[in-house]
């Protein structure tokens, strides 16, 4: 019995280029030590990556969205994907390890990289994927945002695919030290002065005034 589903088999050989490629692009948006900004991305830098790329956006902690999705990782589950929980693409024993590596993705911030292998079975044959997760400053210049790249090797089959996490490396990056303020000249704060409290004044004696006084 033939279960191969056709147009679903993706070669050795574009496992690792995108991979590459959007790691290149990432790294050549960031000012010295900086994330890249959402806005300075551009499609046209990811030509050759764009089935494979997503954007993914951290709603709770642990929990992030995808906003963009190429046709890969609709071929994965078959379904439109955009707005859909990461959490979709995953089988649900490996999540919790995902929220964890989540957190330190757009916490420490760090990049993410994990191997996976999704479930076997009827109508699903071997597919083994490699993720690459890179942070990303949104609009208020925090990391909630991170460019993903999702690669598969082997044949998709019957969907949904889920995968399992066979393999994670997280990568903290330095970020730029923020220098405290200088003070302007002149303007220098003297040293606070301590409180001493003022010690109790004693009343005056009480003394009778008569009226003829």
């Amino acid at each position: 019995m033939d279960l191969t589903f056709p147009g679903t088999e993706r070669k050795t050989m574009t496992l690792h280029s995108p991979l590459q490629q959007v790691r290149a692009y990432w790294e050549g948006l960031r000012d010295g030590t900086a994330l890249p900004r959402r806005e300075a991305i551009d499609p046209r830098g990811l030509s050759g990556a764009l089935e494979q790329v997503f954007l993914i956006e951290r709603v709770a902690p642990g929990i992030a969205r995808l906003r963009l999705a190429g046709a890969l990782l609709q071929e994965v589950l078959g379904m439109e994907v955009r707005g859909m929980p990461l959490f979709a693409l995953f089988e649900p024993a490996t999540r919790a390890r995902l929220g964890q590596a989540l957190e330190g993705l757009f916490t420490t911030p760090a990049v993410l990289d994990l191997w996976l292998e999704a479930e076997r079975g009827i109508g699903r044959p071997a597919l083994r994927g490699r993720m690459l997760l890179l942070p990303v400053c949104g609009n208020r210049d925090e990391p909630g945002l991170a460019l993903g790249c999702l690669c598969v090797e082997g044949q998709i089959g019957r969907c949904p695919r889920r995968f399992a996490i066979s393999g994670l490396a997280e990568e903290p990056l330095a970020m730029p030290q923020t220098e405290p303020a200088e003070p302007l000249p002149g303007l220098a704060e003297a040293p606070p002065v301590p409180f001493v409290p003022a010690p109790p004044r004693s009343r005056p004696a009480l003394r009778l005034v008569h009226s003829r006084d």
